[in-house]
């Protein structure tokens, strides 16, 4: 069954993936089968969505945190108009500094934008600022408009937040990210998108500023896919950490043990962002460890939602642990390289 019908089924007035035009055949999308080509309504030409341009395409942003404030500041150098909610606005200096105009609300965000992508940090920050009936963007959302939440939240948030914008003739996909502060600065973030596989190509102008998009399924298959991430970058960040701490115990040059295995098998991209921040003892986050223990959480969470989803996630469940040793002792707000504190502590190491 194609998109278009289901979304009419939905009791939509217009199907709004008729107004989208064909994108960049050059995009770095990666879907897993053969994009669909839409063609634009010749009635609807000259409105909007018309491909995606700095000239017209009017991009609001909710969220300037590490991830946030990085991520806008590519769409803002590319030329793009932005629009910013920040709840605590003096995180959003630098963006203002640069051209980029402050709202008071999501809401407000929604109602000058055309495109809005949303980086908060958890759940319940989602909740809030795109569903809230008076303040959050969904609200006011104009007809075809697009939302895009990058934040790592639930696979059902995810849904519930796309039938909500479906019901006002817009979009929402849900696109969380991988590769941290680094990524975010160079434009090298993994992107999983979930939601029309259509609508994900027609922002592949913007994905590509920010990395690498990749068209995971339906709406909340982003959010799965991040959380599936978060399992294996948390290994890899409690093996990276242990290792490094038994190399420290038996003598070794660390730094020198770092390079010899870089180039191995246990070399990875968790030791390459994070093995000399190590070394160096700089904890400074590119997110902080108190988002893994959430996205740890919303994994083990699947019993308790969904029997028939239900996984038993042994590993997960000891990395969650580890991660909340650091909460635990107020390094919450660290990166995740300072697990190695824990480590630390458990062996007696000064």
């Amino acid at each position: 069954m194609n998109i278009c019908s289901k979304v009419q089924r939905k009791g939509s007035t217009q199907n709004p993936l008729t107004l989208f035009s064909i994108p960049n055949p050059k995009s770095q999308i990666q879907p897993h089968h053969k994009i669909s080509k839409i063609e634009t309504m010749a009635a609807n030409q000259g409105s909007y969505p018309n491909p995606i341009h700095p000239t017209r395409t009017r991009i609001g942003w909710i969220g300037t945190g590490v991830m946030g404030a990085a991520m806008a500041g590519r769409i803002l150098s590319a030329g793009y108009s932005l629009t910013i909610y920040a709840r605590t606005p003096s995180k959003a200096f630098s963006l203002l500094s640069s051209g980029a105009s402050l709202a008071s609300s999501p809401a407000s965000v929604a109602s000058l934008s055309d495109v809005i992508f949303s980086m908060v940090g958890h759940p319940h920050d989602v909740r809030s600022v795109l569903l809230d009936p008076v303040s959050g963007a969904i609200s006011s959302l104009s007809p075809g408009s697009v939302l895009i939440d990058c934040t790592s939240s639930h696979p059902a948030l995810a849904r519930e937040v796309a039938d909500a914008a479906r019901e006002k003739n817009c979009f929402a996909i849900d696109a969380p990210v991988s590769g941290g502060d680094v990524g975010a600065r160079d434009g090298t973030l993994a992107i999983l998108a979930g939601g029309e596989e259509e609508v994900i190509q027609w922002l592949s102008p913007l994905f590509d500023l920010l990395g690498k998009a990749t068209w995971m399924g339906p709406p909340g298959s982003g959010q799965s896919s991040k959380i599936a991430n978060q399992i294996a970058v948390a290994g890899s960040v409690v093996g990276t950490t242990e290792g490094i701490l038994f190399a420290r115990k038996m003598g070794l040059d660390v730094s020198a043990f770092l390079k010899a295995i870089g180039s191995g098998a246990a070399g990875s991209k968790v030791m390459e962002i994070f093995g000399e921040r190590i070394f160096k003892r700089d904890f400074a986050p590119g997110g902080f460890v108190e988002y893994m223990v959430k996205d740890l959480g919303m994994a083990l969470e699947t019993r308790d939602r969904d029997s028939e989803s239900a996984v038993v996630l042994p590993g997960a469940a000891q990395f969650r642990q580890m991660f909340t040793g650091m909460v635990a002792n107020g390094d919450g707000k660290m990166g995740m390289q300072g697990l190695i504190t824990v480590h630390e502590r458990i062996n007696g190491v000064e």
